[in-house]
């Protein structure tokens, strides 16, 4: 008698996903020196009745979290760690903005990695193109 197979953690969130009837997730990624960007790209992807994650601060900006730099460093890794939870949560990926840097970089490639579809907002960037 044969057992039947294990669903893999991403099986289980996708059969998830599926009964709750939830829209497609979409994760923006991008520098964010283009916040503004991400910013209009949430608006659109909204209107377009998807679910948005995208990255929750700007670090190039001046504020008291971040003023000391060791702390900045420590909140910046657990920031990546976040935003990787957020490419794993989300059904596809959207890069904004024509600058593709080490960070973003890694952020396609771990997508990637999962099997995520990905766009852009400048297929120009696209590192694999």
């Amino acid at each position: 008698m044969s057992r039947p197979r294990l669903l893999t953690p991403a099986e289980k969130l996708a059969d998830a996903k599926k009964l709750l009837s939830l829209p497609r997730i979409v994760v923006v990624c991008g520098s964010t020196r283009f916040m503004t960007e991400m910013n209009e790209a949430d608006l659109c992807e909204t209107k377009a009745g998807k679910i948005v994650v995208k990255p929750g601060w700007d670090m190039k900006s001046p504020n008291a979290l971040w003023s000391d730099p060791a702390e900045a460093e420590a909140l910046k890794v657990r920031l990546g760690d976040l935003h990787r939870a957020k490419i794993r949560l989300a059904d596809e990926v959207l890069v904004v903005g024509d600058y593709i840097g080490d960070s973003t970089r890694a952020e396609i490639a771990y997508a990637r990695s999962l099997d995520k579809p990905v766009r852009f907002t400048h297929p120009e960037v696209d590192p694999d193109a």
